[in-house]
């Protein structure tokens, strides 16, 4: 089971507005920061570390989610963020009937995406 992971960024401040803003209807904030590395948290802990280094993009991060709204909240948001669109809110049913996700690019390329995969009425 995988505790957090990271993704690298090339600038620090960018990186700063976008994961605050894409995460927050996640229930993700900045839990700290030390000079090039920013760890994002939900109530259940560190999660996801933004880390100022090379080489950048290429990360791909999946956040789960309880239902279709938060995906949908998370993909507004993290257009609205600055975030490029790389597939909006739907079914992927090429994975599963019930696979429901949004991805997003982030300024360095790295893929965001939220998912749920529980069925929904």
């Amino acid at each position: 089971m995988i505790d957090h992971t990271a993704v690298n960024v090339s600038d620090q401040d960018a990186a700063r507005s976008f994961y605050s803003q894409a995460l927050e209807p996640l229930g993700y904030s900045l839990a700290f920061e030390h000079e090039v590395f920013m760890g994002f948290a939900d109530s259940a802990g560190l999660s996801l570390g933004v880390v100022r280094r090379d080489p950048v993009g290429g990360a791909h991060v999946a956040f789960k989610c309880d239902n279709h709204a938060t995906v949908d909240a998370f993909y507004e948001a993290a257009m609205a963020a600055g975030g490029s669109d790389n597939g909006p809110p739907g079914i992927r049913a090429h994975y599963h009937e019930n696979y429901y996700g949004a991805f997003v690019h982030d300024v360095d390329g790295n893929n965001i995406e939220a998912v749920c995969q529980k069925p929904q009425s």
